[in-house]
């Protein structure tokens, strides 16, 4: 990556942690006391001893947008920046690394929040998974709740834990046992525990994390971690692809890591919200014409963990141009748009896919057509369910679905590399 402000001294990035001074390795101390320039968080920076003379500047708000500048300010000095724990694990290390290029650092890592917090309650690390909600909104946990599933959730401030234990309520989850851990490896360290349907803890210290194991409560519905959800998990009315359907689409998507799909159509966004619940870097952008649906998949994406799916209003193909490159293309709504197909087959890059889905005559002879000009496969699904004949059991069919997907001829370009960054 090009630097965006190369500077002649490698800046030198030192995790503390609430131990502070006395926590700290010799050559992070030594870079310390070395700097002519420290940067961090003022609660950070007032864990230095005077010996540490060099000029102490707190991070502004926002921090992101302002370290290229602040960087630059400095860029004749010794630098050293302070970060929680292991800079490089939801740190400011990532930001650093975007803006100067990873041979500009050197990162002197601290035992992480996370690493503290597996040890107090006994986890191993390799079997837990962690959930941030610093800077991000708290229905993201969503995506993570499984009977039995152990998370340690990094906390934005004191208030993280109630929000915590109310969402698990909400979602089912409140026999749920929930651990506060503050301070961790400092001398005030705490613990507080209880269940989330009963928890009524006062807001605590702002540095903490949250261990959480995962119970549901007696009749909760049950969402598992691949595509194919209850059709009751979605707000709709009507226009929802029905599981048995989405579970095969959802496997001929074949979202993978970092991948961006298109919804067309998105009805009650049951397709984008899926694929973005197959990997936590998945991203989704869902197009839907009527305001009051598009609405509605909002409020089922942040409900089922993914607030971060984009909803765009409008009607395609005419509200396509400004989107970013899909990897992948749903078409489940409005095929006989003129242009529709041919704009997303030509948005899609080599080796990327389409799928698209219809029950009416007049798209499925477009679909036919499609699949004579371009290959890739045709088929049609049908679902039957039991349901009572009188006193006996008879087979009622859904509506046949056609399907037709395919995949854009590859060149022999290397793929540019994708985001490795947790979106939700």
């Amino acid at each position: 990556m090009t630097p965006e402000h190369p500077l002649p001294h490698a800046v030198t990035v030192v995790g503390i942690g609430a131990d502070g001074w006395a926590g700290l390795t010799g050559p992070a101390r030594d870079a310390l006391r070395d700097a002519q320039v420290l940067i961090g968080a003022g609660r950070q920076l007032g864990l230095l001893p005077p010996e540490c003379a060099g000029e102490r500047v707190p991070w502004p708000s926002p921090l992101r947008p302002a370290v290229p500048g602040l960087l630059a300010a400095h860029a004749d000095r010794r630098i050293a920046v302070l970060a929680s724990g292991d800079p490089m694990f939801y740190g400011i290390g990532r930001a650093l690394t975007e803006v100067l290029g990873a041979d500009r650092l050197r990162v002197l890592p601290h035992p992480s929040s996370v690493s503290y917090a597996c040890a107090r309650v006994g986890w191993p690390l390799e079997d837990t998974e962690v959930v941030t909600l610093v800077g991000r909104p708290a229905a993201r946990l969503a995506a993570a709740l499984h009977d039995g599933r152990r998370l340690l959730v990094l906390s934005a401030d004191a208030t993280t834990p109630a929000t915590v234990a109310a969402l698990l309520r909400d979602h089912g989850f409140g026999p749920s046992r929930l651990r506060v851990l503050e301070q961790l490896g400092g001398e005030d360290e705490a613990c507080a525990e209880g269940v989330a349907e009963t928890w009524d803890h006062p807001a605590g210290d702002p540095l903490n994390v949250i261990a959480v194991e995962c119970r549901t409560a007696p009749g909760a519905l049950r969402l598992g971690a691949v595509p194919g959800l209850p059709d009751e998990a979605y707000a709709h009315d009507g226009q929802l692809t029905k599981r048995h359907v989405r579970a095969v689409t959802l496997g001929v998507l074949a979202p993978a890591p970092g991948e961006l799909l298109w919804d067309i159509g998105g009805g009650s966004g049951s397709i984008a919200i899926e694929w973005m619940r197959a990997h936590p870097s998945c991203r989704a952008v869902t197009v839907e014409r009527d305001p009051v649906r598009a609405a509605r998949i909002e409020e089922n994406a942040a409900r089922l963990g993914v607030p971060g799916l984009r909803v765009v209003t409008g009607r395609a193909p005419g509200c396509l141009d400004e989107l970013p490159v899909p990897d992948a293309v749903f078409i489940g709504g409005g095929l006989t748009a003129p242009g529709l197909l041919d704009t997303c087959l030509a948005a899609l890059p080599p080796g990327g896919r389409l799928v698209a889905n219809t029950v009416t005559l007049e798209s499925e002879a477009l679909l036919a057509a499609q699949h004579k000009l371009h290959g890739g496969e045709l088929v049609r699904l049908a679902v039957s369910h039991a349901v009572p004949v009188g006193t006996f059991t008879g087979w009622r069919q859904a509506m046949p679905v056609t399907q037709w997907s395919v995949r854009k001829p590859s060149d022999t370009a290397t793929p540019p590399a994708r985001p490795s960054g947790d979106d939700r």
